[in-house]
């Protein structure tokens, strides 16, 4: 088998389980036989770059950074559609389509699904844009972020598609992956996103396609454009898509008339609490094709198509106490005590009032009457005050000016919603939740050591910071609750091992506000070491490529604190990793030299040549200025990076240019 035929086969392998796992729930291999099977075909099309392809699986990863989304036409417009709240509307619906047709009609019933609406245009059985709804008529470009996302298909076999033809789908964000994205944004100290449907669209305006990837997006289709279909009917339409391999879901159904309809609608009110994803409502399309064309459009809608939107469940409650949680960043977080209250077959105790700015906008009180929903059916909020039922000596929230924990006054960060404490070296919340965080699976990653144990640590004073992890030893914890011998052994052997931890993990570990796993092996990556990041001003960190000044000022405000230098001089004693391991250069020829990289490029795409520039010591920073030497340009250039350059007489060179450098 040649090189090629050999990567060839490896990516149709690929595709193959990448299909089985993310669109039927069906693998046949385990995630290291997938893991290790991709890791060959990256190291294959690394040594034969010739045969590069845009959508090999190993483009999954992304890496594309995309500053403005071009705006580009959809072939076909994309119509939103008619709401309709109740069965009569329906009814009335059905009675205008038969002023048209006469005909017996049926119809397909499928899921709403609350997500962002995408047009996937193919050509040769290919994937090769994907585009927003926009106004309907033009939607932004979003073809590297989309194309990470698993169950879009990037290759499909079929004979049925004509040779171009677009998939209209909602990209959504299951339940179980914006809770678990949360819960890393609260650890990071950010707040929390507040629906799966945002945080979906949110996702396809990421400027760095990898940042897109690490988010468990799903596309579920539901519709097709094309001239000259085979297809003479949605269902059959579906059917076909899902067989050869679009992620259509298994719930939908061809309805023969409005009974059944409304005997779906009633089933999906109560059983979609049941399914992994945000849905309100059900859509009910005409099923045959050419009834479609016979009904057409209004200026807005398919009058072939209604949504019948599920009522929202609500429930209205006492909202008792307001308190506060103190976050491990010392974010504050404001919480409605309720009395409890049945809500999607839940009891409802508790909901996030998020910051002092909602509670303002919401004007609630202690003793209001509230109307309670399950944001997203996970989260549940406050929507509404029944302010018929205020009491008369009700007064507004003074929202607290001092941390709930230690007391020290609370600060509250221009251009921040999010009040916080300061006292990050004995607020207790914070000091165990800095240790929690640095034991954490991605940063130290100390077995043995759990949350609790923590906790139990810090009340015992055996420990106040993450440094005095480094002092314990088997003695000092063989006394506390369920710590026999040989687990207090585990510990000690745990924290030992973390000494072997990358510098970029030990970077993560140490809590640095907004800078999480991504971020920190980024700044590792341009710094090298701990020391120069010491001595970084934010100029210099805002010149790293995806760093902003939020992020430069959190880094540099945290190695202004004597206690965190303190800290950081400690663990270098007890012997952690504060410098990177350096990997194998090809040359130092580019030692010394800033390039910032601008365009599409024919040899290589922006990830790889951003590789190349650092594995021959050069630097890669995204934004132009006086210290930099190179601007690597090539087609469809920032016109602002370019006149930037340009003023500031920067040499501007193209990709031949930059290869004949590697070659002097």
């Amino acid at each position: 088998m040649s090189v090629k035929q050999k990567i060839e086969s490896l990516r149709n392998e690929l595709h193959k389980h990448n299909h089985l796992y993310y669109v039927l729930d069906n693998p046949e291999i385990s995630d290291y036989e997938f893991d290790q099977k991709l890791k060959t075909l990256e190291k294959l099309e690394e040594q034969y770059p010739e045969y590069h392809d845009k959508n090999s699986p190993s483009q999954r990863v992304g890496g594309q950074v995309t500053k403005n989304f071009d705006t580009v036409k959809h072939r076909e417009r994309m119509y939103s559609l008619s709401n309709s709240y109740s069965k009569s509307d329906l009814k009335d619906w059905v009675k205008r389509i038969r002023k048209s047709i006469s005909e017996e009609i049926n119809f397909t019933c499928e899921l709403k699904y609350d997500g962002a609406s995408i047009n996937l245009s193919y050509k040769n059985n290919e994937f090769v844009r994907a585009a927003t709804r926009g106004d309907g008529f033009e939607g932004d470009n979003v073809t590297h972020n989309v194309r990470t996302i698993k169950s879009v298909p990037l290759k499909i076999k079929n004979n049925s598609l004509p040779e171009n033809f677009d998939i209209r789908g909602e990209i959504v964000l299951p339940f179980e992956g914006f809770a678990k994205l949360n819960a890393e944004r609260i650890e990071q100290g950010l707040e929390a996103y507040a629906n799966p449907r945002n945080t979906a669209s949110g996702s396809l305006k990421l400027q760095d396609s990898s940042e897109t990837a690490k988010r468990p997006l799903d596309c579920l289709v539901y519709g097709i454009q094309a001239e000259h279909l085979e297809f003479e009917t949605q269902y059959t339409a579906l059917e076909t898509l899902r067989d050869i391999g679009f992620n259509v879901p298994r719930e939908i159904k061809l309805c023969q008339n409005l009974d059944d309809v409304f005997n779906f609608i009633n089933f999906w009110d109560k059983e979609r609490h049941k399914l992994p994803y945000e849905t309100d409502g059900v859509v009910v399309k005409v099923n045959s094709f050419e009834h479609q064309k016979v009904l057409g459009h209004t200026s807005k809608s398919p009058r072939w198509a209604m949504a019948y939107k599920f009522k929202a469940e609500e429930a209205k409650t006492t909202l008792n106490k307001i308190t506060y949680q103190v976050g491990r960043t010392g974010a504050i977080t404001p919480v409605a005590n309720l009395e409890p209250v049945q809500i999607s077959g839940t009891t409802v105790k508790r909901a996030s009032l998020h910051n002092a700015d909602q509670i303002k906008k919401l004007d609630v009180r202690e003793g209001d009457m509230v109307y309670v929903e399950k944001g997203g059916e996970i989260i549940p909020k406050i929507t509404k005050v029944d302010f018929t039922n205020r009491k008369q000596n009700s007064q507004p929230l003074d929202y607290i000016k001092n941390c709930p924990e230690c007391n020290t006054p609370l600060r509250r960060d221009e251009g921040e919603a999010v009040h916080y404490c300061p006292n990050q070296s004995s607020c207790p919340p914070q000091v165990i939740g800095k240790i929690q965080h640095f034991i954490s699976r991605k940063a130290m990653d100390i077995e043995g050591l759990g949350g609790e144990t923590v906790a139990l640590l810090v009340n015992n004073g055996l420990i106040n910071n993450y440094a005095d992890l480094y002092e314990l030893d088997k003695n000092d914890v063989i006394g506390l609750e369920r710590m026999a011998e040989k687990s207090a052994q585990n510990l000690i052997d745990g924290i030992e091992r973390s000494k072997q931890r990358p510098f970029e993990k030990v970077l993560f570990a140490l809590g640095i506000r907004y800078v999480g796993e991504t971020v920190a092996k980024t700044i590792a990556g341009a710094f090298k070491n701990i020391d120069k990041i010491m001595e970084a001003q934010i100029e210099d960190l805002i010149e790293i490529d995806e760093i902003g000044d939020r992020i430069a000022e959190s880094v540099v405000d945290f190695f202004n604190d004597d206690t965190n230098i303190e800290l950081i001089n400690r663990l270098k004693n007890y012997g952690l990793k504060f410098e990177i391991e350096e990997k194998e250069q090809f040359s130092k020829k580019l030692e010394g030299l800033k390039f910032v990289v601008s365009g599409v490029f024919k040899s290589f795409d922006r990830k790889e040549l951003k590789k190349i520039i650092e594995d021959h010591s050069g630097k890669v920073v995204s934004s132009v200025s006086k210290n930099t030497n190179y601007v690597i340009a090539g087609d469809n250039m920032g016109p602002s990076k370019k006149d930037k350059a340009k003023q500031l007489n920067i040499s501007i060179i193209d990709e031949q240019r930059f290869k004949s450098m590697l070659n002097e």
